[in-house]
């Protein structure tokens, strides 16, 4: 009876905080057809892709279709084939390009893979929520993985390819050497806090409203995804460091690929399928884990990463960026490719003492 109570509270909070997200953007739509009725509905898709995305300095376009799943994923590798590899994993709603400038820093030394999630992009995205499941996700990593040829990596993952990026270490650990996390703490951590937080529960409003079909990809659409465009440039949200703020070129690439037809489907089923996944075990960590945050993330409290180090039974390292956004890796790439390297040499010096 327990269990079944609080599976129930459990519920009556998801949706009732969905109903909430949804009545905010609800005003939020109204505001804007009050205020710019002709504005409010237009949608550009564009047609073609801006030369960003073809620069040859990043590396080539290629195709992998997985055996398993059926399902072809798009990814951009540099670097030498046979060099150990480095997996890039995005978070939302990015895609390949959001590692643009790892992609051009590692490929000295590592084959650097920047992957297109499931349903992002380029990568097929299949149409129904539950192929969106933490256990495929996990298995694309595995699987793709094996179809480069390789039986281990560095992982790195930002914001939800941060999530995914854990739970493949703790999966598949055998397939992990050195995890790279950025700014997403150890699931555990995530799931414990926002239930005893609400101010974090309010920074993750996204994952409620999301919950709700359709409507979430509607309001994205608005004014010509200006959601989009505010998320990496706004004040509150965006990257905040005056030489690394999206060009209008880069912000055209995301316009690109997220104003295809039916392109954020996709990427919000990720988030449509958490609910049902939680609790998540409580899992460690075994190999060494780099952990890099930025402190004026708008969506993830701080507080969390320094909570993140009880799950790694390994060698963990720790940094926080104080003048850093949420998109890190865009926001502060000099710094945190240095830190990566460091990372990386001090691993593999130790192993040799």
């Amino acid at each position: 009876v327990m269990v079944a109570a609080r599976a129930l509270l459990f519920w009556a909070l998801v949706y009732s905080y969905c109903g909430v997200c949804a009545c905010i953007a609800g005003l939020r739509l109204l505001w804007s057809i009050g205020r710019r009725p002709g504005e409010t509905f237009r949608w550009v898709v564009r047609e073609n892709p801006p030369a960003c995305l073809n620069d040859p300095s990043l590396g080539t376009h290629c195709y992998v279709r997985i055996k398993d799943s059926g399902l072809r994923f798009h990814y951009v590798a540099a670097g030498e084939r046979g060099k150990p590899l480095m997996l890039l994993l995005h978070g939302f709603p990015e895609f390949w390009y959001s590692w643009r400038h790892q992609l051009r820093e590692f490929k000295s030394e590592y084959r650097v893979v920047a992957l297109d999630l499931r349903g992002y992009g380029e990568t097929d995205a299949p149409p129904h929520k539950e192929n969106y499941k933490l256990d495929c996700l996990i298995a694309d990593i595995k699987d793709i993985l094996e179809s480069l040829g390789y039986n281990k990596c560095v992982l790195i993952g930002h914001d939800w390819g941060g999530m995914i990026a854990w739970l493949v270490a703790i999966c598949y650990p055998e397939m992990v050497t050195k995890l790279i996390v950025v700014n997403f703490p150890h699931p555990s951590v995530f799931t414990e806090y926002i239930l005893r937080h609400p101010s974090q529960l309010i920074k993750s409003g996204y994952y409620f409203f999301f919950q709700m079909p359709w409507f979430p990809e509607f309001m994205f659409t608005l004014n010509d995804f200006k959601v989009l465009k505010s998320l990496f440039t706004s004040q509150a949200t965006g990257i905040g460091r005056k030489g690394c703020r999206l060009t209008a070129e880069d912000i055209e690439a995301y316009l690109y690929v997220f104003s295809q037809p039916g392109a954020l489907t996709g990427p919000i089923n990720h988030y449509r399928t958490i609910f049902s996944c939680l609790p998540l075990q409580h899992h460690e960590v075994i190999m060494p884990t780099l952990l890099l945050w930025g402190e004026r993330d708008a969506f993830m409290e701080v507080e969390m990463a320094e909570i993140t180090r009880i799950y790694v039974k390994n060698h963990f390292r720790l940094t926080i960026l104080s003048e850093a956004s949420h998109w890190l890796q865009q926001d502060q790439p000099d710094i945190v490719n240095k830190l990566i390297w460091t990372f990386l040499k001090e691993e593999t010096k130790r192993k040799r003492e």
